[in-house]
């Protein structure tokens, strides 16, 4: 299968790191903003075609599908025209910053019918399916999660810490994580609140904010997003069930007690962005849905629209 990487930034080499571990697998083109460090990248990965230009890469014979690691901004944009071309695509999160250009992309998909998904890596984590498994099994009933997504991000920077092109943001990006993988755990949402503190006066986005949610299955979720926390950087995630509670950081997980749990016969591999990465590949392979498809995910940016309109109508 040929795919192309467009977006050669922090998070699109994570992308080339898990791709080389599945087998099958050529990555054939990099696209990026620059061509200097687009070729860079795609030397040091041994990566034939390198460009600024997405349209000469979905021109490239027999190219299969693409990933989207690109700024926000371009995500919908770009996700159309790569299944305009007839290609698989894969749509690093968010999918959109506006609920238009979502429901644009989950139309294109379904008049298409090529394998559309998104980047909700949280579904992919092993810590995550441990406990989805157990949800699953009737193992336990979730009741409660808490959930803190903290950076300290003064500055327009990317996690390599270089300057970034466009502005990051705590509720199209950040929260996505969590509204979507509260609604994988605990079902459909159907009450969600939020507030934020002041604006930053350069970048123009909120950089504290709250979230609060409930699902259909009565389990709540509060969540606490920041740019300005000092201290640990990522997103924590704290289950309470019935039966347990557990603490999620990125792909580790203990117990409420820090008691470390073997994650180790979860998955194939311990690492999320490449279990995303293979659970795209085998859908295309397979032809069915893949998990996170643009449909399954919707739900979550229909949520984000709503918070958005209520923060907009407080300011």
């Amino acid at each position: 299968m040929k795919i192309a990487l467009a977006g050669a930034g922090a998070f699109g080499e994570k992308h080339l790191d898990g791709l080389k571990n599945i087998d099958g697998v050529e990555v054939v083109s990099v696209v990026g903003r620059n061509l200097e460090p687009t070729q860079a990248v795609a030397t040091k990965y041994g990566i034939a075609h390198a460009t600024t230009d997405l349209a000469e890469t979905l021109a490239l014979p027999g190219l299969d599908a693409v990933i989207l690691c690109t700024p926000t901004q371009m995500h919908a944009a770009q996700a159309l025209q790569c299944l305009e071309a007839g290609k698989h695509v894969q749509i690093e999160i968010p999918l959109c910053d506006t609920l238009a250009d979502g429901e644009a992309v989950l139309a294109k998909a379904q008049e298409t019918g090529l394998t559309a998904m998104c980047g909700h890596t949280r579904r992919f984590n092993p810590s995550h399916q441990f406990v989805h498994d157990k949800i699953a099994a009737g193992e336990l009933h979730l009741q409660q999660m808490d959930v803190q997504t903290y950076f300290f991000r003064r500055k327009n920077i990317n996690a390599k810490g270089q300057p970034r092109s466009w502005t990051d943001h705590l509720l199209w990006h950040h929260a996505a994580h969590t509204v979507d993988l509260f609604a994988y755990q605990a079902g459909p949402i159907v009450q969600a609140n939020a507030i934020e503190g002041p604006h930053h006066p350069d970048l123009g986005i909120a950089m504290d904010m709250s979230i609060q949610l409930k699902a259909e299955s009565g389990a709540i979720c509060t969540l606490s997003l920041s740019f300005n926390n000092d201290g640990p950087l990522g997103t924590f995630f704290r289950y309470i069930g019935d039966t347990g509670t557990y603490i999620a950081r990125y792909d580790d997980l203990v117990t409420g007690k820090e008691e470390p749990i073997d994650l180790s016969g979860v998955a194939v591999s311990s690492n999320g962005i490449e279990l995303q990465d293979r659970e795209f590949i085998a859908a295309i392979r397979e032809g069915r849905e893949p998990n996170a498809s643009v449909a399954q995910v919707m739900p979550c940016y229909r949520v984000l629209d709503a918070l958005d309109q209520q923060l907009a109508a407080a300011r």
